[in-house]
């Protein structure tokens, strides 16, 4: 149980990171959807959609290759760090290359139909390739800083990026505009240039924040020894990529909705069901919380622990704990949706609520598959990986274009269920035929079950009653406390 403990301090300490640096992201939302009108919030939603696919192309799998060859090799850190970053660093460079030389190509495709100037696009491609660049070679830093049991140090960097970008929205979007109506010190040279709600200055701010954490990143970056192994690097390059494959074929799952939405529909309403999608997918913030604190503790975790003997039985034992925890939060959101929906300040976007249910439940399948997926990593069997998230990719791609043109943002919510539902599924097949994991298959199966009926209960049948809704939230937590009273006992009486 003290293994248990372990991993659930370092957890919580990224958990606590995560939380405060997403919540506080999240505050950005009210202020969006307030102060962008539906259509402006869908460019938002659809330049970062493209950037998420992006930043798997540039990260290329090299972060979990760097955890897993740190298991593999044994006083070898140091050559496999500089090895990692390198390749990162020349992917990067090859795109930002090319990025900047087709910039007004690409711009001119983004626009497609859209009012927006060109020269706005333009300018929209080359910050995004700045932003995707710094973001990339602040990777495998970061992982050092996991790696070496540093969590405060990495959790600092990352609350201060997130400050710095929230504060530099705020400025745009407040500050300068107060200046300049109330005519206050500089107030001429803020109107000589100053957009009134223009989207591009989130991307500055988001540029921003990115440099000054990469200048943060020296002390690590410092390290870097830059001693080119080829051996090394393309035994390395054939473990990571059938992981870079999975991990785009996941961002496709996770963003080509929002894309096809602007490309399906019609021009007259693409943007703006783009923007009330993207503006409800925001709802669901706090079960993608819980999954990234859990994945940023959990991969470290895992590969360390692989020689244990009691290995399998303690990855079967974060999983049922994992189980309860995520349909927890997730009957929990259901049941406060009334409330939750008044971070997006602008009603019009409430169109979209009937999406968050299914969106949730799409995150519970991906949580526990993302927590499955750690045996075909461990057992050097990433092809599974690129198979099963392939799957999901394929299922995403066909079911949007079959379904988005007939039924918009709902197609798009139910066909992401699907996908990390079938991957879910397949993942558990495949692995306990190639790497078996005791799990408590009953049991997790039961929570998950109970869960989708109670989240019915509470939104469908009942209409989103807050009170009987969170009546049915205690209840479930009861149930919970319950059955499981004994293994809670245990586990606390560890701390």
């Amino acid at each position: 149980m003290s293994t248990i403990k372990k991993f659930a301090g370092q957890t919580a300490i990224y958990g606590i990171s995560t939380i405060a640096s997403r919540i506080l992201n999240f505050f950005l939302t009210p202020i969006y959807t307030k102060v962008y009108p539906v259509k402006v919030y869908g460019i938002f939603t659809e330049m970062y959609s493209y950037a998420s696919i992006l930043n798997a192309l540039l990260s290329f799998g090299m972060e979990t290759t760097f955890f897993r060859y740190l298991n593999k090799r044994e006083g070898q850190k140091e050559l496999i760090y500089s090895n990692t970053f390198m390749m990162i660093a020349f992917i990067s460079s090859l795109f930002l290359f090319t990025a900047l030389l087709f910039v007004q190509p690409i711009a001119v495709w983004l626009k497609d139909a859209t009012t927006t100037p060109l020269a706005d696009y333009v300018l929209y491609v080359k910050l995004f390739s700045l932003i995707l660049v710094t973001d990339a070679l602040s990777v495998v830093p970061f992982a050092r800083l996991r790696a070496d049991g540093k969590p405060g140090r990495y959790s600092l960097l990352k609350l201060v990026n997130i400050l710095t970008f929230i504060s530099l929205n705020l400025i745009f979007i407040f500050v300068i505009p107060y200046i300049i109506s109330n005519q206050l010190f500089g107030a001429d040279f803020f109107a000589s240039w100053y957009k009134e709600k223009w989207v591009g200055y989130v991307f500055i701010s988001n540029l921003v924040a990115s440099i000054i954490t990469l200048v943060m990143l020296i002390p690590e970056l410092a390290k870097l020894q830059f001693k080119l192994d080829k051996k090394l690097l393309a035994e390395m390059m054939l473990y990571s990529l059938p992981i870079f494959v999975a991990n785009l074929s996941f961002i496709v799952n996770e963003n080509l909705d929002k894309i096809f939405l602007g490309r399906l529909l019609p021009a007259s309403i693409s943007q703006a069901q783009v923007g009330i999608y993207g503006a409800c997918c925001k709802l669901a913030i706090f079960l993608s919380i819980f999954i990234n604190a859990f994945r940023l503790g959990a991969e470290p975790f895992f590969f360390s622990h692989a020689k244990n003997a009691n290995a399998k039985q303690t990855y079967a034992t974060i999983m049922n704990y994992f189980v309860l925890v995520i349909t927890l939060i997730f009957v929990g959101l259901v049941a406060n949706i009334e409330i939750l929906k008044y971070f997006i300040r602008n009603e019009a976007y409430w169109v979209g609520l009937d999406v968050v249910p299914v969106l949730l439940f799409g995150y519970v399948s991906l949580g526990i598959y993302m927590n499955l997926s750690i045996w075909y990593k461990l057992s050097d069997q990433t092809r599974y990986g690129l198979y099963i998230s392939g799957v999901g990719a394929a299922l995403t791609i066909v079911l949007n274009l079959i379904f988005i043109p007939h039924y918009g943002y709902m197609a798009s919510a139910w066909v992401s269920l699907t996908a990390y539902t079938s991957m879910m599924i397949l993942s558990y097949i495949l692995g306990q035929k190639n790497y078996a994991i005791p799990y408590h298959l009953k049991q997790n199966v039961f929570y998950l079950l109970l869960s989708v009926v109670v989240v019915w209960l509470s939104f469908v049948y009942f209409k989103r009653d807050l009170i009987i809704g969170n009546l049915l939230f205690i209840s479930y937590g009861l149930l919970i406390l319950y059955r499981e009273r004994l293994q809670l006992r245990k586990m606390l009486s560890s701390f």
